[in-house]
């Protein structure tokens, strides 16, 4: 798996180039609070007409330590990351704190980027004291009731257990740096500034950022598209994999080549 070294952390990432010979748009993928670059399912990563690339943030899967405690933080880990690489312009996709990062880099850097897809996210992200409160001091707790929160009716017992595992092997200080620069999180005012083709996907489930969420950004950017997934939680790229691939699919197709 490729590495690259930014400020002085390996970071980890992912990399799929479908056709050398003719380069299409790039596709970034940005994790949410607490994951990693695995939680996108396998038929995003290698999107087939594609060059995807899917990142582990600092202190998040394969990537060296520490996190960052705010939103700006990744922003510029991503940024440094995308430059280093020499990218040209790319499409940027987040889930949840990813989306987070995926606004405010586009608020900050429009130039670098073609366009914009955003996971089960918000504008603003506020969050339950319960988990600002008991990652210091009961993370299993903490887990077991972001399992029940994350995911709709159509996650499987596998996915639940995968996603609590996952969750205890995350450093506290890590977890905490990222729900907390979720909290203070809001970027409300500068959505109206935000022109690039973005896309929208909510799912009807999600309690954590809720359909409403989704259309609040889709009415208040300029240039976006809403997607609704029926039945989907807050991972829903985990639950309906296909149905999300095939969104961003079809909004990658039709930016300008």
């Amino acid at each position: 798996m490729p590495t690259l070294s930014v400020d002085n952390q390996r970071l980890h990432y992912t990399f799929h180039q479908d056709d050398p010979h003719t380069p299409p748009t790039p596709l970034v993928l940005i994790h949410g609070a607490g994951g990693n670059l695995y939680h996108w399912p396998p038929g995003l990563r290698r999107l087939p007409g594609h060059d995807v690339y899917a990142l582990d943030l600092p202190g998040h899967g394969k990537s060296e330590g520490p996190g960052r405690d705010s939103i700006e933080g990744y922003v510029q880990v991503v940024h440094d990351w995308a430059q280093a690489l020499d990218l040209p312009p790319f499409v940027l996709a987040g889930h949840s704190m990813g989306g987070a990062i995926a606004q405010t880099f586009a608020w900050r850097y429009p130039d670098m980027l073609k366009g914009m897809a955003l996971v089960a996210t918000g504008a603003r992200l506020r969050v339950h004291p319960d988990i600002l409160n008991g990652i210091r001091t009961d993370m299993n707790g903490v887990g077991t009731l972001l399992v029940n929160w994350a995911y709709g009716q159509k996650a499987t017992p596998e996915q639940k257990r995968q996603f609590l595992k996952q969750f205890n092997s995350v450093e506290p200080e890590v977890m905490y740096g990222d729900w907390a620069a979720c909290n203070v999180f809001d970027i409300r005012e500068q959505l109206a500034d935000i022109a690039i083709p973005t896309l929208v996907v909510s799912g009807s489930m999600d309690v954590m950022t809720p359909e409403k969420y989704g259309r609040y950004m889709a009415e208040k950017l300029p240039n976006a598209d809403f997607a609704l997934i029926e039945g989907g939680g807050h991972m829903l790229m985990q639950e309906q994999p296909q149905l999300l691939i095939n969104a961003i699919r079809g909004f990658m197709d039709r930016l300008p080549r």
